[in-house]
């Protein structure tokens, strides 16, 4: 049977993909991923609940205020530099190196177009493309036994390029639709595939690991 914490956050996420904005949208948003970061912390993956903890503050900021965007973009820039080291802990040796070419080659195109029309935020923006760079290809060349993750880091990159370029720099058809989709499947992927390879992995997940 499915666990019910997972079953919650999917019905959450999927009434706040249909009906959002709606009074307290902002609490049911971070509620989502909050219930996946209390999963991470029952299995001990600490490292992987404070990522998941992060991304539910920003989801809480970007969706209560828009002139919270600064800080919600903060938060997330917090949460995914902790994935980026808690993944190139498991580059050894590191696989699937043309697709983390491929990843660093998107992003430096998606930075050189979006960052001149980030005005006053051009510099976090750089910031966080970097950081979030850096965490999908540390993802995609990890030695996970499972592809979610890679996959999940995939959609979180799909998700944020969504939402960066309707934001700054051209309208996107069904924009909300996508960066929800994208990014609630990328973190379950991601919570998901770290935590099967937690509990299989012959050599991941050491003691005293993250």
């Amino acid at each position: 049977m499915p666990a019910l914490d997972l079953i919650a956050s999917f019905l959450l996420s999927a009434g706040y993909l249909l009906w959002h904005p709606f009074p307290l949208s902002w609490m049911v948003k971070a509620a989502c991923i909050a219930i996946l970061a209390a999963r991470a912390g029952r299995s001990q993956a600490w490292g992987l609940a404070v990522a998941l903890a992060f991304s539910a503050l920003g989801d809480a900021l970007l969706e209560y205020s828009p002139h919270l965007f600064a800080a919600g973009l903060a938060a997330f820039l917090c949460a995914q530099i902790i994935y980026a080291v808690l993944f190139t802990r498991e580059a050894r040796p590191p696989k699937r190196k043309p697709l983390a070419m491929v990843v660093v080659a998107y992003s430096l195109a998606l930075a050189i177009w979006l960052v001149p029309a980030a005005g006053p935020l051009a510099i976090p923006v750089a910031v966080y493309i970097t950081a979030i760079t850096a965490m999908a290809a540390a993802a995609v060349i990890a030695n996970f036994q499972t592809p979610w993750v890679g996959l999940g880091a995939l959609l979180f990159v799909v998700s944020d390029s969504t939402l960066a370029i309707n934001r700054f720099r051209m309208p996107v058809p069904f924009e909300g639709y996508i960066v929800w989709s994208t990014y609630y499947a990328a973190q379950l992927l991601i919570t998901l595939g770290y935590l099967q390879s937690r509990r299989r992995g012959p050599y991941l997940y050491r003691a005293g690991a993250m």
